[in-house]
């Protein structure tokens, strides 16, 4: 049973639906609907949405992830940019987050998509700034360095969990190659804004997200999102453990006071998303 810090009413239709429905028409998926978010009811009713671009189905069948498995061949869908581009002009949005789900079945891991839709954003809505979370592209630095060019404000890549339950949670990905990749942002691109996330709750110890905090860092993270894991459904990961609120806001405390991250956002219902139009008054107290 869920202790109390995580039950959430189920969203009314009346408070979604307008958003929703806009999504349809444009035949535009959410990650918070393929993710079954806790959180969508308040992002939607706030007028606020994560776009999950070429999916829904995902290349990786992670265990603890909720978005369809599909391998199948798949093009990639030329209109997806202007119909993502149409949504922020009507949604009159001033910041929007774009993800994806895995594509490794392209060359370039979708790289080319997320341009196009960066494009079609600063285009028609110059003043709305960009977050991308992006996949890890398979370690094809190519692909990063096209994303990268396009000049998005905040670049996320979650990390998602300790080193020592890679082979577990995220057993096509690796932990090193995560770091490799935020750390290049930095490197190459310092005006962008860099972000990660990670669950607790997976077997994982807090010593060890302190670490993975630390490791970030290191890689010149700017932004830290912590959240709750929650299983999707009985063939997914357990859960092992409910974090108190205490102690995502010790992670918080840590995190901003002694590693020095711009920002901390750890709460038991946070996720990478939660919350993201916060980083406009961060970019603002800390412009580059």
């Amino acid at each position: 049973m869920k202790p109390s810090w995580l039950r959430v009413k189920a969203p009314q239709h009346e408070r979604i639906g307008v958003l929703a429905d806009l999504l349809g028409d444009l035949n535009l998926n959410t990650v918070c609907q393929e993710a079954s978010c806790p959180n969508i009811g308040e992002c939607f009713a706030g007028g606020t949405a994560t776009f999950l671009i070429m999916g829904p189905g995902c290349t990786r069948a992670c265990p603890y992830c909720d978005i369809a498995f599909d391998k199948s061949e798949r093009y990639l869908d030329p209109s997806e940019p202007k119909r993502v581009g149409e949504a922020v002009v009507r949604m009159a949005l001033r910041h929007i987050v774009i993800t994806s789900v895995n594509r490794d079945d392209l060359k370039d891991g979708g790289a080319s998509q997320f341009v196009a839709c960066v494009s079609e954003i600063r285009k028609r809505s110059p003043d709305t700034t960009i977050e991308l979370l992006i996949p890890d592209f398979c370690g094809n630095w190519d692909a990063l360095n096209l994303v990268l060019n396009s000049s998005p404000d905040v670049l996320n890549h979650n990390i998602e969990t300790v080193p020592r339950l890679y082979s577990k949670v995220r057993p096509q990905a690796n932990y090193s190659q995560s770091l490799e990749l935020l750390e290049r942002v930095a490197n190459g691109w310092p005006k962008i804004y860099r972000k990660s996330g990670l669950m607790v709750g997976l077997g994982e110890t807090d010593l060890e997200v302190l670490e993975v905090m630390q490791d970030l860092r290191k890689a010149n993270v700017d932004i830290v999102t912590i959240g709750q894991y929650l299983s999707p459904g009985p063939n997914h990961i357990p859960v092992k453990r409910f974090v108190k609120p205490e102690q995502f806001e010790n992670f918080k405390s840590q995190g901003e006071n002694k590693h020095g991250f711009l920002q901390v956002i750890s709460s038991p219902l946070t996720r990478s998303s939660y919350h993201a139009g916060e980083v406009r008054r961060l970019m603002e107290h800390y412009p580059r």
